[in-house]
């Protein structure tokens, strides 16, 4: 039976998703209808504002008066003093441990049993600091419960938080905004209360943690350490400035108000101080926090002015996904997560260093960040048309670490830089089994690389941007790579652990993800070499062609050669599913079989053990199953009742990782941005409009 052209047609458009690429989305409505609202405080997670640099949490009032929430920011950080042990008194003192390593010993930098004190100091030094914790003070005793009619929302088009509550007979209103131009916050109070003595402003400094606890979350800092820090007061007219020295950390925080207000110390108390505004119903006082003492203070006016400014050029520039018009609540919930996500992550993640897994909202793993999570961190503000967020710490924090990187390999017999993992700004990677062994970082530059030549205006300018980076992460990848004599391919590893990080080390060998990952970045390399007119090293060569085949058990791929009975060992089925990254974050043309991969795909869909997933793992489910066209398993990952997102868009840690967990978000990010670019990766029910992606997704 013949079917006519127009019929094909109709039934061409009645299977896929309603997708209008026009640019008449209305941001502003769609952004403002999931403005997040609360009646109560949170004890896990606050109303955050920030600008990549400094985030500031807040409770129900606006500021941090019932819940000692975080002030954080990207330089603030603090050493304890080194241990007093005889041996371990130094830095230089610590020798980490020998593995044996293709018939050498290799020495790895891991916590080393017989020096126990300064294996710790260097894992939990530095770490992120509370800067301080600003909030009311009531002339009684007042608890969040004596609150009445307590109302907070963020707008989340001019970035600010508007709390009103009420004490007895007195309302009290509360607007507070993070400054997007300079590390500070700044607040407006009305209330009767102010003028009647009965309110007042407290701003509060802790104490470093002691660099023993790996997680600071929901709060950070040492209350009851008063004698471990001074606190220095200057006042001039309508400003106070506090000097802050903990060991050899100095910051300084200003407060500039205007009207007639005074701040003092409180009492007795070392490191509490006071503002008060006795002579009027309105307070409006900007906190500015700094290295160094500010030359010149914002006032509130200008604050919110350029608040609203930043915010509305973020959210009217760049990519833009629509789902509103669908009626499903499934398309509705998607589109919160969209949106929140794209705030928090500006907020928590616009800085010059990667962020850490917990942003600036709390402490996760000292406050370090991780350096093999930048991809899922940032990979998404290319597909969003925000470059210019990735461009402030990619290639940035690969310069600054490419001197560090060198000896890190050389010290362990390998020629070029090894990329390190859980890193503080200077480059040092912690102590950690995991932390020395594991390898699917060392790709990561080639890959930012190669995603900005693809949408170079200047590809010489940006050749050369990343040669010396692609050069040094090239050689390393070739160096580390083992010859096998008895199968004549080259290995990666023993000793090792991929990205699943769930396998024994002394026996993983090949994973799939890394070499797939490899082949990736040696071909890209000597593509970079080629577009120089510069010969490709020999090396390079030789490994690229004979690196060992992916490996591949009854039909599917595994994570690693020769792992036995995978799919019947919860350990192996309960972790990152890594075998779907190459056809979720690689282009074609790696030697990936879509037979198989369909195979091992469908076989993960069986057998996981989706309960002890999270963060990034469901998104990059999602992206494997959108690449093979299927829509309401892209989605559903996406909704997954494991993958969850709190009221204000926090990404839930779980039981393993902290709340918030934001690599969950930027995954969410970049995967929605893949399905945006792809006609086929959404329920046919939904209304889908787009604005700003390109065709092809990550690798057009």
């Amino acid at each position: 039976m013949l079917i006519s052209l127009t019929s094909l047609l109709l039934l061409w458009h009645a299977i896929l998703p309603t997708i209008c690429t026009s640019t008449t989305i209305d941001r502003r409505r769609v952004v403002t209808r999931f403005n997040p609202y609360r009646n109560a405080s949170s004890d896990d997670t606050p109303m955050q504002v920030g600008n990549g640099n400094l985030g500031f949490g807040a409770d129900i009032t606006g500021l941090q008066t019932f819940r000692p929430f975080n002030t954080l920011s990207s330089w603030g950080w603090h050493n304890v003093s080194l241990p007093t042990t005889p041996g371990q008194t130094s830095i230089d003192d610590f020798t980490g441990l020998q593995w044996w390593t293709h018939g050498r010993l290799v020495t790895y930098n891991q916590p080393n049993p017989a020096q126990r004190d300064i294996s710790q100091w260097l894992i939990g030094n530095p770490h992120r600091i509370n800067l301080a914790r600003v909030g009311f003070d009531f002339s009684s005793n007042v608890t969040e419960k004596d609150l009445t009619k307590t109302k907070q929302y963020l707008d989340l088009y001019s970035g600010v938080i508007h709390s009103s509550f009420k004490l007895g007979a007195h309302e009290v209103t509360v607007q507070t905004i993070a400054d997007p131009n300079r590390d500070a916050i700044a607040v407006q109070v009305k209330t009767s209360l102010l003028s009647l003595g009965q309110l007042s402003i407290f701003i509060d400094f802790p104490y470093g943690q002691d660099g023993k606890t790996k997680f600071e979350a929901p709060f950070v800092g040492v209350w009851n350490a008063t004698e471990k820090h001074t606190t220095t007061l200057k006042k001039t007219y309508q400003e106070a400035h506090i000097r802050h020295n903990l060991d050899t950390t100095t910051y300084f925080t200003s407060i500039r108000w205007q009207g007639q207000a005074k701040l003092d110390r409180l009492g007795s108390s070392r490191h509490r101080f006071m503002l008060r505004s006795p002579f009027s119903d309105t307070l409006t006082f900007t906190v500015n926090f700094s290295p160094s003492e500010p030359a010149h203070l914002p006032d509130f006016r200008n604050v919110k002015s350029a608040s609203s400014d930043h915010w509305e050029e973020y959210w009217s520039t760049g990519a833009f996904v629509d789902l509103t018009s669908s009626a499903n609540q499934s398309a509705t919930e998607l589109q919160r997560r969209i949106i929140l996500s794209q705030y928090l992550l500006a907020v928590n993640g616009a800085s010059r260093d990667p962020p850490q897994e917990s942003g600036l909202v709390n402490n996760g793993w000292y406050g370090k960040f991780h350096l093999e999570m930048v991809i899922w961190h940032s990979t998404h503000w290319i597909l969003w048309g925000k470059r210019q967020i990735l461009n402030l710490h990619v290639p940035g924090v690969y310069e600054r670490f490419l001197a560090a990187s060198f000896p890190r390999a050389r010290n362990q017999g390998y020629t070029g830089a090894r990329w390190g993992k859980m890193s503080d700004p200077t480059g040092r990677s912690a102590p950690g089994e995991i932390n020395s062994l594991l390898i699917w970082q060392q790709p990561h530059p080639i890959f930012f690389a190669e995603l900005e030549y693809s949408r170079s205006q200047n590809k010489h300018r940006t050749l050369k941007k990343w040669d010396a980076i692609i050069k040094g992460t090239a050689d390393f990848m070739t160096s580390y790579a083992f010859f096998n004599q008895t199968t004549s391919f080259y290995d990666l590893g023993p000793p090792m652990y991929p990205a699943s990080e769930n396998t024994p080390p002394n026996a993983t060998r090949n994973p799939m993800y890394e070499l797939a990952y490899w082949r990736f970045g040696l071909d890209v390399a000597s593509k970079w070499q080629r577009r120089q007119g510069k010969p490709v090293p020999a090396t390079w060569t030789e490994v690229a062609s004979n690196l060992a085949p992916l490996p591949i058990q009854d039909g599917m791929y595994v994570t690693y050669e020769g792992i036995g009975d995978m799919w019947n060992t919860s350990a192996y089925t309960e972790d990152h599913p890594t075998m779907l990254m190459p056809i979720a974050l690689l282009p074609s043309g790696l030697n990936i079989n879509n037979t198989i991969m369909r195979a091992t795909l469908d076989k993960i869909f069986e057998t996981w053990n989706f309960t002890f997933s999270y963060g990034w793992d469901f998104p990059l489910f999602s992206m494997a199953a959108a690449k093979f066209g299927d829509a309401e398993r892209a989605v559903g990952f996406l909704l997954h009742d494991e993958y969850k997102f709190d009221d204000v868009g926090m990404p839930v840690g779980g039981t393993r990782v902290p709340t918030p967990y934001f690599p969950a978000s930027g995954g969410l990010l970049l995967a929605v941005a893949m399905m945006a670019a792809d006609r086929t990766s959404w329920p046919s029910e939904w209304i889908v409009k787009t604005e700003g992606f390109g065709q092809g997704g990550l690798w057009p």
